[in-house]
């Protein structure tokens, strides 16, 4: 699946009503051939920034868990990969990119939607002219990032294995 149609496939997941972070989560899942719907559920709640609080947007979160699918440990007898630190501060610094014009990286800053106010959150889903196509745009270049970074990643990978040949 290539960055392109990484943005694509998050674009249809979110508009479909997949939360920001899980819409980034999945697609960066299905690249790299491992989905877990159990993990993908789990991102729900990081919706909204973060239980939709309006903290730091979901899509961001969306990725950087996905980059500690591939790094992280999942229990203590395994060895922490230092490239999710690497891989991770990356994609925040692009994602910061992505997100200056709109004043932050936290859904308040970018949605601008009070999530317990039913009426404003009606109006995100319902008016065409709401901050929505905003965050719609933001989960397809949050995704098309993710996906660049995960190539550019394999592709030192498999350079570093043809040099020590």
């Amino acid at each position: 699946m290539s960055p392109e149609e990484m943005r694509k496939k998050a674009i249809d997941l979110f508009t479909r009503r997949f939360h920001c972070s899980q819409a980034v989560l999945a697609v960066g899942q299905e690249k790299i051939g491992r989905v877990d719907k159990a993990v993908i559920r789990a991102m729900g709640s990081f919706g909204g920034g973060v239980a939709g609080s309006g903290m730091v947007c979901g899509a961001l979160t969306g990725g950087i868990a996905l980059i500690s699918t591939l790094y992280s440990r999942g229990d203590l007898d395994e060895k922490e990969d230092p490239r999710m630190w690497f891989l991770s501060h990356r994609f925040i610094k692009r994602f910061r990119e992505l997100t200056e014009s709109h004043g932050g990286v936290d859904c308040s800053d970018i949605a601008r939607v009070d999530w317990k106010d039913h009426v404003a959150v009606k109006d995100f889903y319902t008016n065409p002219e709401s901050r929505r196509k905003i965050c719609i745009q933001l989960v397809g270049d949050a995704a098309f990032a993710l996906g660049e970074l995960l190539e550019e990643e394999e592709a030192k990978e498999k350079q570093a294995a043809q040099e020590g040949k």
